[in-house]
């Protein structure tokens, strides 16, 4: 049939469809005016969703760690009688 791989679909009559080179795009267009403003507000939007698990699981991870190191002395006293 003579057609290429990336033209092998049907022609269909009355839809017309435009393609815009990704060459010719500009990939960082609006980052600062559009996206940056965007970030800030679903970051405050977000924030009381994802700190306080983030922090109550800091609080029991130090309060772990600090127990664990506590278990792990002897204390003063406890096996004197076997000298």
């Amino acid at each position: 049939m003579g057609l290429h791989f990336g033209n092998l679909g049907v022609k269909v009559r009355g839809i017309v469809s435009y393609r815009l080179s990704p060459f010719e795009q500009k990939p960082l267009a609006g980052v600062l005016s559009h996206g940056l403003p965007n970030l800030i507000r679903r970051m405050k939007e977000e924030i009381f969703f994802v700190v306080p698990p983030f922090a109550i699981g800091y609080m029991v991870y130090t309060w772990g760690e600090a127990e664990y190191e506590k278990n792990l002395r002897k204390k003063p006293g406890e096996f004197d009688h076997e000298k």
